[in-house]
């Protein structure tokens, strides 16, 4: 017994098919993707400006060094008594209006020096006396 044999057929690869599955999900990742949109925030960066401060009017600049001389807007004072350098604050102060005493102490400054100017600022009539203060760094 003789059986007839089948011819083989060769084996077909059909691309159509695939090329649709592909596109298909082309389309569907195209569809559900998120795009990120980027947002720009403008920042000013700070600029190094040595510019001096300025000078106030209104001040009258008294500095007292360690061995204990005063400086009356930057001319040295000889101190001989409080009504003294109250006078000499009035005569620095004249013409300002409001004045505002700066006292400046060195940190081995005494401290009787200080309170004879703020005791000479409020004979002068002076109500405003401010400390100029040296920010520590770290």
């Amino acid at each position: 017994m003789k059986f007839a044999r089948s011819r083989k057929e060769d084996p077909e690869i059909n691309l159509i098919p695939m090329i649709d599955v592909l596109l298909v999900i082309i389309i569907f990742l195209m569809l559900t993707t998120t795009y990120s949109k980027f947002s720009e925030l403008q920042v000013n960066l700070p600029r190094a400006d040595a510019q001096k401060p300025p000078e106030r009017s209104n001040e009258i600049n008294v500095v007292v060094s360690a061995s204990g001389q005063y400086l009356l807007q930057r001319r040295p004072v000889q101190f001989r008594n409080v009504q003294g350098l109250a006078e000499d604050l009035r005569l620095a102060g004249a013409g300002m209006k409001d004045p505002v005493v700066v006292i400046n102490a060195d940190n081995n400054a005494t401290h009787q020096s200080v309170i004879r100017i703020m005791d000479a600022s409020r004979q002068a009539g002076f109500g405003q006396v401010v400390f100029a203060v040296e920010q520590a760094t770290n």
